[in-house]
């Protein structure tokens, strides 16, 4: 879908959770790879973690195994359930989409998407 739009951001402390939603909607892609990505104050936007059609999930290594990318395909919507969340985490959280899948274009590269959400902020305090 080419229409997205995230949810559930917050401010939360060291350690704590939140769970971001991705609501998609407009045209069906017959394939794709959706995307997290995340921009901390000051910093590059970076890749977070990604799952496509054939059932690829990709994460950054800064945050594998404590952030779970998943796909709600009742509600079409792109899911990242973040655990143990760190000061380091705090960014503006983006929803992504492209019409292929992860692995035959580097799915780290957000110049590979061309839809984007308007973004969701998440504060992680000590």
């Amino acid at each position: 879908q080419d229409q997205l739009e995230e949810s559930g951001g917050g401010s939360v402390q060291v350690g704590g959770s939140l769970t971001l939603t991705c609501a998609a909607s407009g045209s069906t892609f017959t394939d794709y790879c959706m995307a997290w990505f995340r921009q901390p104050p000051g910093k590059e936007r970076e890749a977070v973690a990604a799952l496509d059609k054939d059932g690829r999930i990709l994460y950054t290594n800064r945050v594998k195994g404590r952030f779970t990318v998943s796909l709600d395909n009742a509600k079409n919507a792109l899911k990242l359930q973040m655990d143990t969340l760190k000061p380091e985490d705090t960014a503006m959280y983006y929803c992504a989409n492209r019409r292929y899948d992860c692995e035959r274009g580097p799915w780290r590269v957000q110049g590979t998407y061309p839809y984007w959400g308007q973004g969701t902020q998440v504060t992680v305090s000590s």
